[in-house]
């Protein structure tokens, strides 16, 4: 376990590059190892998730290489192999979640699972999805969570239907394999699709090799044309909106100015709006054609009450933004946070309570009574990348210094943000 020592930083400056996009660099890697034929992807996120994924793209075929520093050529196939062994997803959801359909296109038996924070993690709505279009699958412990067991052998096509409120990486591993199913498919979901932003990444990425997806406006039902074939493309990777809001907010909360680039104004990912959430309280910000800057914030930052049910990786950054606005925020649509890494509802209450924020949740939000001036404190990463980079920004702004344990975990997003961070100018040391 690694722990930090992270003093109250005055200010920060300077200019730093956004990691790739993790959500773009997975579905990137799945989409060209479908492919027949080699897709070139430049700049792609390397992180413990995406090598993950990569591992079990080796696994269904695909032959992988790293053509030099940050160019990767992918060989795929017109139908995944049976893998050799057992698909270790490590703790990457979006792994498991997008390849589980995928096997059942191989001829064989594919077996997933992952480390001890995925085996928890649901996938029991996928899997009833998948029965519905005649695929055979279980969950070996039969209680809807990895490992999980899939036959092989083709997917019949037919009609599905599935919840929308748990996760959109469900209907995002549908929509990689059933084009390549026997007969047209059609998803329709039983309750509102939740994070649909990612779904339109993934429906973006499938347009590039060539596969046709039809939605209607509110994402409530997809039509998938069987006998589909995966064409190459090649893919540059943006940067990673999720990842830079902790760089924003680190700013915002510190009075600081700094600049992201690798940020397209006119990205796909729904993230994107921490831009404007971070103006609403009241912090000046500068955007370009491929950057986001902060210029300051005002004396106070301002409270605020948003729903994150779209975006519900920004509800740690957010939480720990809101500890420095003086009076009541409300972050809202967050029950699904239960079911990640962690429990990010229960970690947020814990942590930020240590540093004498009131804190609570209450039907389906997180309410966050603050004086502005949170207290340094000794806070744990829960073994959550997320939750540790919103312990690092809570505690940069804090008074004070704080311990931040087991940092270790953020390597499963944004490697680099540490570095990063004190680049900027952050105090900052290992213990």
């Amino acid at each position: 376990m690694t722990d930090i020592i992270v003093k109250e930083t005055p200010s920060l400056e300077g200019i730093v590059k956004a990691p790739p996009s993790k959500s773009f660099t997975h579905r990137a890697f799945i989409a060209s190892t479908l492919s027949p034929g080699v897709s070139v992807i430049k700049d792609p996120l390397i992180c413990d998730d995406t090598l993950a994924t990569l591992d079990a793209c080796r696994m269904l075929g695909a032959k992988i290489r790293q053509k030099e520093a940050g160019i990767f050529e992918i060989q795929g196939r017109s139908k995944p192999l049976t893998p050799e062994d057992v698909i270790n997803c490590r703790d990457s959801a979006s792994t498991i979640r997008f390849l589980t359909p995928v096997c059942a296109l191989a001829e064989g038996i594919s077996v997933l699972t992952g480390g001890e924070s995925l085996r928890r993690r649901p996938i029991g709505p996928l899997l009833d999805a998948m029965r519905q279009l005649g695929i055979r699958c279980y969950s070996t412990r039969g209680d809807g969570c990895p490992p999980v067991v899939v036959f092989g052998g083709g997917i019949k096509g037919g009609r599905a239907s599935i919840r929308g409120d748990v996760s959109s990486q469900f209907v995002s591993g549908l929509l990689f394999a059933t084009p390549m199913a026997q007969g047209d498919t059609d998803i329709e979901m039983t309750t509102a699709l939740e994070s649909k932003p990612y779904v339109e990444i993934t429906m973006s990425i499938l347009r590039s090799h060539g596969i046709e997806v039809e939605a209607d406006p509110d994402f409530r039902s997809f039509h998938v044309p069987c006998d589909q074939r995966y064409a190459p493309s090649n893919h540059m990777i943006e940067g990673d909106y999720s990842s830079a809001a902790f760089l924003l907010a680190a700013a915002a909360i510190t009075d600081s100015k700094i600049r992201v680039t690798n940020l397209r104004e006119d990205s796909l990912q729904g993230d994107r709006i921490i831009v404007s959430l971070l103006k609403k309280m009241g912090v000046k910000m500068g955007v370009g054609k491929n950057f986001v800057e902060v210029e300051g914030a005002e004396t106070h930052l301002q409270p605020f009450d948003a729903d994150l049910r779209d975006n519900p990786d920004l509800v740690p950054v957010c939480a720990a933004v809101a500890c420095f606005a003086y009076g009541r925020s409300v972050i809202r649509g967050v029950k699904r946070l239960r079911f990640k890494e962690s429990d990010r509802v229960a970690a947020l209450l814990g942590e930020l309570t240590k540093m004498g924020v009131k804190i609570r949740f209450v039907n389906d939000a997180i309410e966050i009574e603050s004086d502005g001036r949170p207290h340094g404190a000794d806070l744990s990463s829960h073994d959550d990348h997320r939750i540790a980079m919103a312990c690092i920004v809570s505690a940069l702004g804090a008074e004070g210094k704080s311990v931040i344990r087991g940092v270790e975990c953020i390597n499963k997003s944004y490697p680099n943000f540490v570095t990063d961070i004190i680049s900027l100018g952050a105090e900052i040391v290992e213990r």
